[in-house]
């Protein structure tokens, strides 16, 4: 979050699974959609939160399932736990706060062992400020008001969740996603980077509360639970900032953002006419978004006069600029660009997707730019990634490439495979 410099216009919330991710889209087009309108118009100065049920590790094992962007703060384990960043580092005065008497682990389990159809869930998901359940169909509604009963009893103070028709998490009263983001909103203002807009997307019963936190937008994937629909006609039907959208997941999301007027909502990936290379020398970013959904297109055969695009692409790099593959090699650019011709169609009607993730402009001198990102390719069930720096410079009003230098993600599944990455 270091490169905001004033507070951010936007601030998305949203849940993962069946919200952000949509599990019936094996294409993963509207995630893909999102993506490439959230890097295009949003990624450097707005901001990207996700706020899920899934503990740590079994976010990151979707990461490594779905092309999932890297949002700027994660909140997991049902707003138990904040983390910021790449490395995720702990926000350990959130965690001070779950901290106190009214919360005991030992004394929840020892109170749900009495509850025989409650099953643990694996290990991954027991989490210090929680603890999570299978409970048999049909058992939930009435176990969770017992359950409470017998911990208030106990001098716990806690919520009993109950969720999907087949999961029952305790957690402390204090935590929960609404509770993380309301702390959340108190840390960015205290830090001056309190956000203009913020929009709250969510499917379930988990996401109901945050839709009742003053001045946020929300918005109901038109995919959501009945009882999170039941729990809006009872309690924000006449709440004009939340809406139940009618597009799924992701789609539903760039939905709500136009719905409000919270900014641009047409993604990328729905422009057909993308390739006029209209420059923007405000923001450089853009041209990268644009040149890798045409490299897709292109390989996938997409593209009808190909060869007048890729020609285009050409003449916007200096005679003189170098790409310096992740093998080592050096190579011309614009010969690498002349190449792509070979390439048409090469994964027609095949699981062939590109994106770009964490595109970062920074100005280095005037009349030069130097975009970091990383870049992704999914084939069949093969992800690679590169750590990519492009430098720009302006000649004669127009943005030109000079330089592009990748090496390979730590996190790309395939770290040598040098002869098939082209650029």
């Amino acid at each position: 979050m270091e490169r905001l410099i004033s507070h951010p216009p936007l601030m998305i919330v949203s849940d993962l699974d069946h919200t952000m991710v949509d599990h019936q889209d094996h294409e993963n087009l509207s995630l893909l959609r999102f993506n490439s309108l959230w890097e295009y118009a949003y990624r450097r100065d707005s901001l990207l939160v996700f706020s899920t049920a899934r503990s740590p590790i079994l976010y990151k094992e979707l990461r490594k399932e779905k092309p999932l962007l890297t949002p700027d703060i994660i909140i997991t384990s049902i707003g138990t736990e904040i983390a910021f960043g790449n490395s995720m580092v702990a926000d350990h005065d959130w965690v001070e706060s779950l901290n106190s008497d009214k919360w005991n682990r030992d004394i929840v389990l020892e109170e749900t062992s009495k509850f025989p159809e409650l099953t643990l869930q694996p290990k991954t998901e027991q989490r210090l400020h929680k603890v999570s359940f299978y409970i048999d169909e049909g058992k939930g509604e009435a176990l969770t008001k017992e359950l409470s009963q017998l911990l208030e009893k106990r001098g716990l103070d806690v919520k009993v969740i109950y969720s999907w028709g087949k999961n029952v998490d305790v957690i402390p009263r204090g935590a929960g996603k609404g509770e993380a983001l309301e702390y959340l909103l108190k840390k960015l203002q205290a830090e001056g980077i309190f956000p203009v807009n913020t929009l709250a997307c969510g499917d379930s019963e988990h996401d109901a509360e945050l839709f009742s936190i003053p001045d946020v937008h929300g918005v109901m994937v038109s995919n959501s639970q009945e009882e999170l629909l039941k729990w809006r006609s009872e309690n924000a039907l006449n709440n004009l900032k939340v809406i139940h959208s009618t597009e799924r997941c992701a789609d539903g999301i760039i939905q709500a953002i136009g719905h409000f007027n919270l900014g641009p909502n047409l993604s990328p990936r729905d422009v057909s006419e993308f390739l006029d290379r209209k420059t923007d020398n405000a923001n450089p970013g853009h041209e990268v978004v644009r040149f890798y959904l045409f490299y897709e297109r292109l390989r996938r055969g997409e593209i009808k006069n190909y060869e007048t695009y890729i020609a285009s692409f050409k003449e916007s790099c200096l005679h003189a600029a170098v790409l310096f593959h992740p093998s080592g090699a050096e190579k011309s650019l614009r010969d690498t660009i002349d190449e792509l011709k070979k390439c048409y169609g090469d994964k027609r009607e095949k699981k062939f997707w590109v994106w770009v993730d964490q595109v970062l402009v920074t100005d280095t001198i005037p009349g030069k730019w130097i975009v970091k990102f990383d870049k992704w390719e999914q084939f069949e069930d093969e992800r690679k990634c590169c750590k990519t720096t492009v430098e720009f410079a302006s000649k004669g009003g127009d943005l030109v490439w000079e330089k592009v230098k990748q090496i390979w993600s730590e996190e790309s599944e395939v770290k040598d495979d040098n002869s098939s990455w082209i650029l």
